[in-house]
């Protein structure tokens, strides 16, 4: 399988954040790692291999050099998506159809969730005995749909029609009542009346596909961000450093703000870092880099008016170097110049982005992650079509291109003295 092929494989299997998670642990594991937990201790050994998890939808990886520590070099990017989570009485029943009561999480785009097969994903809790106990969810099946309003209702369907989650994006399940919640419990493992609270999201069953008269393109659901999430753990287990102690992050919780426990805003980051790193905490931030990796807005071929006119980036660009004068993104000069030296040392393509000045673009983990571990920091992505759709659009060289970017980040040993 080339990179394509294997990041369409992974975003399938990542269906919400704690699979994005799952997918993630089971590739470490395969290479070695060992898990840590935050309420234990941790015996680090030089050469040691290691991965933690908080609220199994946020996971940090690290390597330890067999010989004496440098400094951080860590890439940083997210694993939740837009999507609709049920609410915990989530059934109504009307005119002989049960559907879902859902709730929006994250700045969807909705109608692209309409008329497509969906399922459920995310995971049940139980408690036994004062155990609490997460167990994950998938059900791998053509599962609810969302059916658009007929034409001959709704006849400015096509003039602009605002939705409303509430009346507008209730999936349709079935004809009985209960099913659903029996299903979840078969699949976890338990017992329906042991499951004490859940997190369930729909998903998108929309298959991940490649496209283009050449094969340029690809298409998916989940692109933003598990294209740099899959890119950044890919280059993070095929590098090697002597001295760098070389860290994999990615958090949940960036669609809405990364204000929880397992956000990028968190302690989460600070605290694993001082714990690898003890009293040279101070120094080895000071000294070290992170690189905030989440996607971008390409030019969109049928609204070119809506990029910058000098800072447009394009699918198969390369690696996206994001500016913002507010600091939405945390990019400045020093941070920039370490971006592209590292692409020129390994031949690879970058581009520079800004919004355009008049228009109001999204912000990233990077600036909130900094609020916690000062950082030299840069703000970096792929280029890609239709952020926040159900089904989204990158470019096939990119993963490539973003792969060896950070295999050759990881061995690189800077100086800011």
């Amino acid at each position: 399988m080339n990179y394509t092929e294997k990041l369409i494989d992974f975003i399938e299997k990542s269906t919400d954040a704690y699979h994005a998670v799952k997918t993630s642990e089971d590739m470490l594991i395969k290479n070695g790692f060992e898990r840590l937990f935050e309420n234990k201790y941790w015996d680090l050994k030089a050469g040691g291999m290691y991965y933690v998890k908080r609220n199994d939808s946020s996971i940090i990886a690290f390597k330890i050099p067999e010989g004496e520590y440098g400094s951080f070099m860590i890439c940083a990017s997210h694993t939740d998506s837009p999507s609709f989570k049920l609410k915990n009485n989530f059934e109504i029943s009307v005119d002989n159809v049960v559907k879902f009561n859902v709730e929006g999480y994250g700045g969807m785009i909705m109608p692209s969730w309409l008329d497509r097969p969906l399922s459920v994903s995310g995971r049940v809790v139980t408690v036994d005995k004062g155990q609490v106990k997460s167990h994950l969810v998938n059900i791998d099946k053509d599962l609810v749909i969302i059916p658009n309003l007929a034409i001959h209702m709704n006849r400015n369907a096509n003039k602009g029609y605002e939705y409303n989650i509430a009346k507008d994006m209730c999936p349709i399940a079935g004809s009985k009542q209960g099913v659903l919640l029996q299903m979840v419990a078969e699949n976890a493992g338990v017992n329906a009346k042991d499951i004490k609270g859940f997190d369930l999201s729909l998903y998108s069953r929309t298959k991940g596909t490649v496209l283009g008269t050449d094969g340029e393109y690809f298409a998916s659901p989940r692109i933003d961000d598990l294209q740099c999430m899959y890119c950044t753990l890919e280059g993070f287990l095929k590098s090697q450093s002597e001295r760098n102690i070389s860290v994999f992050a990615a958090f949940d919780n960036e669609e809405v703000g990364s204000g929880t426990k397992q956000g990028a805003k968190s302690g989460f980051l600070r605290d694993v870092l001082k714990r690898i790193a003890g009293e040279r905490y101070i120094e080895m931030t000071a000294d070290g880099f992170m690189m905030s990796c989440d996607n971008a807005h390409a030019v969109h071929p049928n609204h070119t008016d809506k990029s910058d006119s000098l800072n447009k980036v394009y699918m198969n660009g390369g690696i996206v170097i994001k500016y913002n004068a507010n600091q939405k993104y945390t990019t400045d000069a020093v941070s920039e110049a370490v971006v592209k030296y590292i692409c020129e040392k390994v031949n690879v393509p970058y581009q520079m982005y800004a919004n355009r000045s008049d228009m109001a673009g999204g912000s990233t983990l990077g600036n909130l992650s900094n609020e916690k571990v000062s950082l030299n920091t840069a703000d970096i992505g792929l280029a890609q079509l239709a952020m926040h759709s159900a089904y989204e659009t990158a470019g096939a060289k990119d993963t490539e291109y973003l792969i060896d970017f950070v295999k050759e980040f990881y061995r690189t040993e800077l100086d800011f003295s």
